[in-house]
């Protein structure tokens, strides 16, 4: 910020202030649009990426679990309690799968921090100007 001369009035004084705050909000709102559009990007490709790789491995799990039944059954166990036994472990690795995979999707990660950090500066700037 340049140096200005101090026969400025005080009704001048107040209208560079108020012009610096509006183009300060202005950035402010600026930069925050801009964070958050990257960070909702990035999720985006991270869940796109979760969905495909979800779908593809959910083939491979029915594949497994057929086997396990047909290997239960094959040694002597009902078709029934393999069924059911099979369907109690894929229940539980999903819910496991699950319990991580909302852990990682946490909203403090969409939290635009470099915004917020450059309000406190502001805050703080606005202070020093106005005593």
């Amino acid at each position: 910020m340049a140096l200005t001369n101090d026969n400025r009035t005080l009704g001048e004084m107040f209208a560079e202030l108020s012009r610096e705050i509006r183009t300060l909000v202005h950035q402010e709102i600026q930069l925050a649009r801009t964070e958050l559009t990257e960070k909702v990007s990035r999720l985006g490709k991270g869940v796109g990426f979760v969905i495909g790789g979800g779908l593809l491995a959910y083939g491979g799990l029915l594949a497994i679990v057929a086997a396990i039944v047909l290997a239960l059954t094959a040694m002597g166990l009902p078709a029934w309690a393999a069924a059911l036994a099979g369907g109690i472990l894929v229940a539980g690795v999903g819910y496991l799968l699950i319990r991580s995979g909302l852990a990682a999707l946490r909203p403090d990660q969409l939290t635009p921090q470099q915004t917020i950090d450059t309000l406190k500066e502001d805050a703080q700037w606005l202070r020093t100007q106005t005593k």
